[in-house]
Formats: structure tokens, C-alpha cells, sequence
């Protein structure tokens, strides 16, 4: 059966718009592990490797290694090993210091134009636990935004603002 250009232009590989980057770095390393091992880690811009929420008994500085020259920290990556090598994605992240610290590990801040909501870990709260993550979605954004932040550790946290 022909294809119908009118009905099914939008099929996956008609249009030529390509697939959204995932990763700003990918690399294969040589280390140490067992084929179908994973790991998480964030590279911080004091140069410390961190796996986030846990210990491995895997060397994620060795495989953070592997992506020196072709991403600066801060980073998070995803690396899986597959046959005797890791595969690992990069994408850079952006990190502020809060001061003061706005308690809890996760902040959300919406602003529409109108109000201001805040939810740190899942519960509604004032405007005031977030006056560091308002202030930079403030600077960066003109207009309507919501804001993250994820406490990486102790003031160290991981933001993210997006126009709405």
C-alpha cells in the first residue's frame, strides 16, 4: 500500500525534524564491572564525583574519567556496561548555593504571571522557603516560569527554570 502524504506526514522519519539531544556527551570506557551494571553519579564542580542516593561498589571516577575533555562538571550521567565496556551519557546541569537554606531536598516554584506557588517535598509552603530559587528564575525569566531545585548536599543544589 502507497503511502498517503496527506494522511501520515508526520511519521517518524518523513518530516526531517530530527529527535530531541538526550545527552551533551557520550563516551564508551574501559573499567572495571559486570556485563548489565548500572550506575548513576553527578560530577560537581569541585571536581568530586558523587553517586546520588546511595553507595556502589563500582568506580564511577573511572568512568567520569572517560568523559574529561568532552563535558565540564557540573554533570549528571547514566553509565551501563555492555560487553566488556561502559556506555555513558552526560548532560550538564546548573548548580546555586541557597542562602539561607530553604529546608527539605526538592523545591517546585511556579509563577503565572499573578501568583507565586512553592512546594517544597510535595507540600504546599510559603513564598519565603524559597527566596534563592525565586530570585534566579526572577533574573532568567521575564515571564510566567516554573522553577526546581534538588538539594545535591549540604547547600549545593541542582535548579532548573523553564518559561511557562
Amino acid at each position: 500500500m502507497p503511502l498517503d502524504p496527506g494522511r501520515n506526514w508526520l511519521a517518524a522519519g518523513i518530516t526531517g525534524i530530527p529527535r530531541l539531544r538526550e545527552w551533551d556527551a557520550v563516551a564508551t570506557v574501559a573499567a572495571a564491572g559486570n556485563p548489565g551494571d548500572e550506575a548513576e553519579f553527578l560530577a560537581l564542580p569541585d571536581g568530586r564525583v558523587v553517586v546520588e542516593g546511595g553507595t556502589t561498589t563500582i568506580d564511577v571516577g573511572s568512568i567520569a574519567a572517560g568523559l574529561e575533555g568532552m563535558i565540564e562538571a557540573p554533570y549528571r550521567a547514566v553509565a551501563v556496561r555492555r560487553e566488556g565496556l561502559w556506555a555513558v551519557g552526560a548532560r550538564r546541569i546548573e548548580v546555586s548555593r541557597f542562602e539561607p537554606d530553604p529546608g527539605g531536598d526538592d523545591l517546585e516554584l511556579t509563577w503565572n504571571g499573578i501568583s507565586l506557588a512553592v512546594v517544597a517535598d510535595g507540600v504546599p509552603v510559603g513564598a519565603s522557603r524559597a527566596s534563592a530559587l525565586e530570585r534566579i528564575a526572577r533574573e532568567r525569566e521575564r515571564g510566567s516560569y516554573a522553577a526546581h531545585a534538588h538539594r545535591l548536599e549540604g547547600d549545593l543544589w541542582e535548579i532548573l527554570v523553564l518559561p511557562l
